[in-house]
């Protein structure tokens, strides 16, 4: 039994180290969830990245191409028009006044005794 002893203690302590190294130390169980928790969501950002790259390519593309996709923007952005073309705004006009209610009532002033 002696001549068992150490060897097993030696065992034992290295079993220990090794557990320890794996629960807690560098490359453990849980710095690797975690990394693979960042890792998901980077991906996830990226993808969105990639989509919003995707569009904008789009519409660079769409802007170099055409002309209809420039004119909308000249429309739309700046407020150009075609020679010979009439203008028209439409002002909508302001809608009935809001029920007044105490909520929106201006609170009165106090009246001297």
């Amino acid at each position: 039994m002696r001549r068992l002893g150490w060897p097993l203690l030696i065992l034992a302590l290295l079993f220990g180290w090794l557990q320890y190294r794996l629960w807690f130390g560098e490359g453990s169980w849980g710095e690797v969830t975690g990394l693979q928790n960042q890792v998901a969501h980077q991906r996830r950002d990226n993808q969105g990245l990639q989509e919003r790259n995707n569009a904008l390519a789009a519409e660079v593309e769409d802007l170099k191409s055409g002309e209809e996709a420039v004119e909308e923007r000249a429309r739309s952005e700046l407020g150009m028009i075609k020679p010979g073309e009439k203008f028209y705004r439409v002002v909508e006009s302001p809608s009935a006044p809001a029920p007044v209610t105490e909520e929106t009532a201006a609170p009165q002033p106090e009246q001297g005794r």
